[in-house]
């Protein structure tokens, strides 16, 4: 390992971190959709995510269904409700398509929701045991920014396909992997002056560390501007970045967020690929719309970030990103909102060494993002 100032930076950052709440990594994902029959065929035909399990009407679950679909390690549950009210209906109503649960991969889930309550945590569920043929899994949960929660999940004694309730579901049609590995890290944004807040919240109730800030001369363009941390936990595995909005002279995406998802949320996960080249072609060729970046971009991106290994044809054909820190370089690539809402969005990240999150790349991702509200109306 690189001995220079951002290695040892973060070498240090992740030892702040207190491990009281050791984290596997990322359990699952779960989104509130209004159809998710249809969503999951989304993900599958443009994705390449396979359906894995399924809880419903089938299962004796009467209120809602819920599709569990994974490429690799990454894997996502796609929840509609059966009934005209309740809570997925209000978070519907209120947010459209959006991230409800982010779960977290744990030893021990009562002790998570111990450590975490017992430290100011507001709790979402107490613990409790799911059991069927294949095993039990225990789980609980906290609320966090907005109406998102983490649920702890202990699932060292199951062999089920995904969780007790539901049902292994292999359909005829197999969908082909575009080589999504993991989630590398979900980013949150929140509202004027909170990011702070959530950052002591993460780092108070659940041992994080601060990994890196971007303040408004960072993250800024003639138009917009926010500001950013990212928290990591102990291990390195979990990384959230928390975006709350800076003054600028017309309204910053992080703004445009909130109004159409009315709060804090997720904005976007960004998934790893090993092939981002490859990887971001077959998305292409689905349907999947990436952001366009200027082919002037790329006249002198590599005076800035130096040799790399890719061939800058096919990266500047795709649009994709690059940056370098001490440690590597990276390659990055960001879709279009993925809802008819302007709000949720993905991120296809390759690292090559590098442990940064694209800071040289801030101003022509915020030019592009800019573009895409100047057509929506949104930008002023």
């Amino acid at each position: 390992m690189s001995t220079d100032n951002t290695s040892l930076k973060l070498e240090k950052k992740f030892q702040a971190a207190e491990d009281f709440l050791p984290l596997l990594g990322t359990d699952f994902v779960e989104l509130y959709v209004g159809n998710a029959k249809q969503a999951a065929y989304y993900y599958q035909q443009a994705w390449g995510f396979q359906p894995v399990a399924y809880s419903g009407l089938e299962t004796g679950r009467k209120d809602s269904v819920s599709y569990v679909l994974q490429q690799d390690k990454i894997r996502l549950v796609l929840t509609s409700p059966l009934q005209p009210e309740g809570p997925i209906n209000a978070h519907i109503n209120k947010h459209g398509d959006g991230v409800k649960v982010v779960a977290l991969w744990v030893d021990d889930a009562r002790k998570s929701y111990e450590e975490t309550t017992s430290r100011g945590a507001k709790s979402y569920v107490e613990p409790y045991v799911m059991e069927d043929d294949n095993g039990s899994v225990v789980i609980s949960g906290i609320h966090t920014y907005g109406e998102t929660v983490h649920l702890f999940v202990e699932r060292k004694n199951y062999n089920g396909p995904f969780l007790p309730g539901y049902r292994a579901y292999a359909p005829n049609f197999k969908a082909v992997p575009t080589g999504l590995k993991f989630i590398d890290h979900m980013v949150g944004n929140v509202g004027w002056n909170e990011m702070n807040k959530w950052c002591e919240f993460y780092a108070k109730v659940m041992g994080f560390a601060q990994l890196v800030s971007f303040d408004d001369k960072d993250i800024s363009t003639d138009y917009t501007a926010l500001m950013s941390k990212v928290m990591s936990n102990g291990n390195g595995r979990i990384k959230f970045p928390i975006n709350e909005p800076a003054e600028g002279k017309k309204k910053s995406q992080i703004e445009e967020y909130i109004d159409f998802y009315n709060g804090a949320g997720v904005q976007h996960i960004a998934l790893a690929t090993d092939n981002i080249i490859a990887t971001v072609t077959a998305l292409r060729d689905r349907g999947v719309e990436f952001l366009y970046v200027p082919e002037a971009y790329y006249d002198t991106v590599l005076d800035r970030v130096g040799e790399i290994d890719e061939d800058l044809a096919p990266l500047k054909e795709l649009g994709v990103l690059i940056d370098r820190d001490d440690e590597g370089y990276l390659l990055q690539i960001f879709t279009k909102p993925v809802l008819d809402r302007p709000t949720m969005f993905f991120e296809i990240i390759q690292r090559k060494g590098a442990q940064s999150f694209g800071k040289g790349n801030f101003k022509a991702l915020f030019e592009a993002i800019e573009r895409e509200q100047d057509l929506r109306g949104t930008l002023s």
